[in-house]
């Protein structure tokens, strides 16, 4: 099934700021009128709920699916069988212009690396599917380079090349 919103990467080492940059690319990007998608990966268990209430008792009685509604947002937990990659999150992911997966190294989207000073080697993306490298200490050859602070930027090269196409703004 093709993707007909975009889907942008951002990878880097822990500690490297992305989560510091994506704050300020999903201001800048929102800022502009577009609706920002995010699906965080992490390898480590999460719990979504407190114990003891409703929704955290129908998870621990077995519910596949739990959907906790509220008058500005709803939130949904599903189980899976394994651990769900990101061909099982991306179709959960609707009613945005983009989606942005911090994480998931692995995957046919463009990524945005974010390197931090002191870092002594790059995450393993090849050079064919990066975007741009945000931070330091080099850039690498052919792709954009960004500094930590340049959100802004980065979010006119996300525009430039994946939404004037089909956006709403």
């Amino acid at each position: 099934m093709e993707r007909t919103v975009p889907v942008i990467g951002l990878a880097g080492y822990s500690g490297s700021g992305k989560t510091t940059f994506l704050e300020k690319l999903i201001a800048a990007l929102k800022g502009r009128g577009y609706r920002v998608g995010v699906i965080k990966h992490t390898s480590h268990p999460v719990e979504f709920d407190r114990p003891g209430k409703d929704t955290w008792r129908h998870a621990r009685a077995g519910a596949d699916v739990v959907a906790l509604a509220s008058p500005d947002n709803v939130a949904v937990v599903r189980k899976f069988q394994a651990a769900p990659g990101p061909e099982d999150v991306l179709p959960l992911v609707d009613g945005v212009d983009l989606i942005i997966i911090e994480g998931f190294k692995k995957g046919s989207w463009p990524k945005i690396e974010i390197i931090r000073d002191g870092v002594p080697e790059r995450p393993v993306i090849p050079a064919e599917e990066l975007l741009a490298v945000v931070g330091g200490p080099a850039p690498v050859e052919g792709v954009p380079f960004y500094g930590l602070e340049d959100a802004a930027a980065v979010a006119d090269l996300i525009e430039r090349q994946y939404l004037k196409k089909s956006c709403h703004v």
